[in-house]
């Protein structure tokens, strides 16, 4: 038996070819949003102690009413970690590893390694290729029709791994190595004609000089593959990854009129006009699945795919992310901690998918969970079993779903970056309520730094416990050691080149 095709269900049979039936197994869509945090929408995603939704000022700036509706028929996550970056969290998705593991620990740089100056020789500038086990492509050896749209961002320009169709999809779109848009205008060919050309999206020429801003048009395409997927009687498996909300901040026009306050800064009403059309894409979507009789069979999972990128001050403080601190790139909880919410694109409860995997509506769920939870989700969802030699870093978000705790669902997550962005050559792990940040600091690695936080009663971070607490910090710091070592991290070098492990306080 092939290792990607051993199924959950006794008695289900495997298949090959066309599938009986497009409705055999539930259709799945993936909605993933580049650089869009945790706070980044009108859907408040902090909670009192109790798990009741407390809306924050910057829910009041931004407006996202189909992340609501979404959100309103099946379960948005409270405590949802993702890698800091983009590359290793895409990585995490497709695999179910984390960041330490598959070793993509940095954004990938399309034409040259960009491991940085004290960074690990051996981190994985590659990437996903070919060989790797992703869901896609058990998905794809188990029947679905394998779609990708948008950005990909899986590998640099000199390996096959820059085009998904070697990672386990049927269908690529405009997805390639670039990690983001030369554009977003269809006046600039999105960056064929204007703006830095080797960030070009591609595949999108008939879009150009029309009136098609970058968003719809992935959308208009995803829209399109779904419907030939159907037609084929396939069940469809959909990666709808919008280059929305990266930078370049480019104007919607549609909706910047929408913000115009003085109390932000001077980007903040473009990038919050790119949170609306994505939030608009999501809309179109959920109509569509609907208006093609497919959305009671489509489990739809909205993610973002790392902390925000928002332009609103002081990276480190309480600004992008507030009342969270830090962004994108950074070791604080606003550079981890993402939107996600997963849903049947329409409830129903009669539905026979819906009855073997029950979401429940308007659900709100404090627990923590992970990028690696997807993998183990997805197939699990599809009635498709992980292949045996494959660890997965990540469980079935089944039982968290239903509104229930889970008290097998692990507790702890590591973020391991050792390399250079808005934070440095740091590792992040999160035991519980404790949260430990340790910087391996290459350029005095005799003097490593080290935090500590109780995210129970100090969730935004604001007050360091690493000397109050020394105890609570060794416990912490061994832990971490453990995972790193269980993962077999690889390390940041200081300025001879030497290995720079943990160093305990």
């Amino acid at each position: 038996m092939n290792r990607f095709t051993k199924y959950i269900g006794a008695g289900i049979g495997l298949l090959s070819g066309a599938v009986a039936g497009a409705q055999d197994r539930p259709n799945i869509v993936v909605f993933l949003v580049d650089d869009m945090g945790l706070m980044d929408t009108s859907l408040p995603f902090v909670t009192d102690k109790e798990g009741n939704p407390v809306e924050q000022p910057l829910n009041r700036w931004y407006r996202t009413p189909n992340m609501e509706r979404l959100a309103a028929q099946g379960t948005r996550f409270t405590q949802f970690y993702a890698q800091s970056v983009s590359s290793p969290s895409r990585t995490s998705l497709l695999t179910g590893h984390n960041a330490a593991r598959h070793r993509t620990t940095n954004w990938i740089n399309a034409e040259s390694n960009n491991r940085d100056k004290y960074g690990p020789y051996d981190w994985n500038w590659n990437g996903l290729t070919s060989g790797s086990i992703t869901y896609p492509g058990i998905l794809r050896e188990n029947g679905y029709k394998t779609i990708h749209v948008g950005k990909a961002h899986f590998s640099n320009m000199h390996t096959d791994g820059r085009d998904p169709r070697n990672l386990g999809f049927d269908v690529n779109i405009a997805g390639s190595a670039i990690g983001h848009p030369a554009s977003y205008l269809p006046e600039n060919g999105y960056g064929k004609y204007k703006g830095w050309k080797a960030r070009a999206v591609p595949d999108l020429d008939k879009y150009h000089n029309t009136e098609t801003f970058l968003t719809d048009a992935l959308t208009i395409e995803a829209a399109s593959e779904v419907d030939k997927a159907v037609n084929e009687g396939k069940p469809f498996y959909l990666n709808l990854a919008h280059y929305a909300v990266h930078a370049p901040f480019d104007i919607d026009k549609r909706f910047i009129d929408h913000y115009t306050s003085d109390e932000y800064p001077v980007n903040a009403p473009a990038f919050a006009a790119l949170i609306e059309g994505m939030d608009k894409s999501l809309g179109d979507l959920m109509d569509h699945l609907d208006s093609i009789g497919q959305a009671e069979n489509t489990l739809l999972i909205f993610l973002g795919d790392n902390g925000s990128d928002a332009p609103m001050g002081d990276k480190a403080g309480h600004t992008s992310s507030a009342p969270y601190r830090g962004k994108k790139g950074m070791e604080f909880e606003g550079g981890m901690l993402v939107p996600a919410i997963i849903s049947w694109a329409k409830p129903a409860p009669d539905n026979k998918f819906q009855k073997e995997y029950p979401i429940s509506q308007g659900g709100i769920q404090t627990q923590m969970a992970t990028i690696m939870d997807i993998f183990p989700t997805v197939l699990s969802v599809a009635r498709i079993g992980n292949p045996e030699d494959h660890t997965l870093d990540g469980s079935d978000l089944r039982t968290l779903l239903s509104g229930k705790h889970d008290p097998r669902h692990r507790d702890d997550f590591l973020m391991h970056f050792p390399h250079h962005n808005y934070g440095q050559y740091y590792t992040v792990y999160r035991k519980g309520d404790w949260k430990i940040i340790y910087r391996y600091n290459p350029e005095d690695p005799q003097h490593p730094g080290y935090s500590l936080y109780n995210l129970a009663d100090d969730p935004y971070e604001n007050h360091d416990l690493a000397t109050a607490d020394p105890a609570k910090l060794s416990e912490m710091f061994y832990l971490m050691e453990a995972r790193l070592k269980a993962e077999n991290a690889t390390y940041p070098v200081d300025a001879d080149g030497v290995t720079l492990l943990p160093k305990a306080p």
